[in-house]
């Protein structure tokens, strides 16, 4: 009866205070569905994400080949990649930029273990507020939960990537090389850090994506609990 009469005056009531009032007092907002069933559809979303769109970045050319999320060259490096290509060294460039994306590539998959444990710590409280929140709530969430352990984790795979796929070579390399040339300003960019950092915008970005589609396309919504939960923010 309580759920009924609260629901009778929704209508008549006009701030969006009042209305999150009444919303906390009905688990679901009177659609039937409990806090715990809400929180679990969150997670589902996010496990979505991070299986369909996370592991794409793991992949040769997950990065490389993706506009979204390409890793271009940081400020100081981009007069050094134009000087290379002025002076006849496109093949030397290109292969600067490639190795770099190859590190993130092969950082990521270092990822998931530490996203499962995130969403795992979902509760009734974060999941009502992802819900009623932005249409990236839930990767906002991901972010301020994992972006420091993130970078623990990523930063010594990448500078050990960069070494294995050669890129602090290759970058050695061509930073000798530029600095060698006349009239130029001598650079020593930190590598791993801006990789590192690169790699984990890139990562949040792609499970934004898929937030963002699930929100908006009922087709996204791959299960019975994601298509009742995200009823409510519809």
């Amino acid at each position: 009866m309580k759920k009924i009469l609260l629901l009778l005056l929704i209508p008549v009531l006009t701030g969006c205070a009042e209305l999150q009032d009444i919303a906390n007092q009905m688990p679901g907002g009177g659609y039937g569905i409990t806090n715990a069933e809400i929180a679990s559809g969150l997670q589902q979303a996010l496990d979505q994400g991070i299986d369909k769109q996370v592991t794409k970045l793991t992949q040769e050319d997950g990065f490389f080949r993706n506009e979204l999320v390409r890793i271009t060259l940081p400020p100081e490096l981009q007069k050094v990649d134009k000087t290379l290509r002025d002076v006849g060294l496109n093949s030397l460039a290109d292969e600067g930029l490639k190795v770099l994306n190859r590190a993130a590539e092969d950082a990521v998959k270092e990822a998931t273990p530490i996203f499962v444990n995130a969403v795992k710590e979902i509760t009734f409280t974060d999941a009502r507020n992802i819900l009623l929140g932005s249409n990236t709530a839930a990767t906002t969430y991901l972010n301020q939960k994992t972006e420091q352990q993130l970078y623990s984790k990523f930063n010594p795979v990448i500078t050990n990537s960069l070494d294995r796929v050669g890129a602090t070579q290759v970058w050695t390399n061509i930073i000798d090389r530029y600095n060698a040339l006349p009239l130029t300003s001598k650079v020593n960019p930190d590598l791993p850090d801006y990789v590192t950092r690169e790699a984990l915008s890139g990562v949040y970005k792609m499970i934004a994506i898929e937030e963002q589609e699930i929100r908006a396309n009922i087709a996204s919504r791959t299960t019975q609990l994601l298509q009742r939960v995200f009823a409510l923010q519809d």
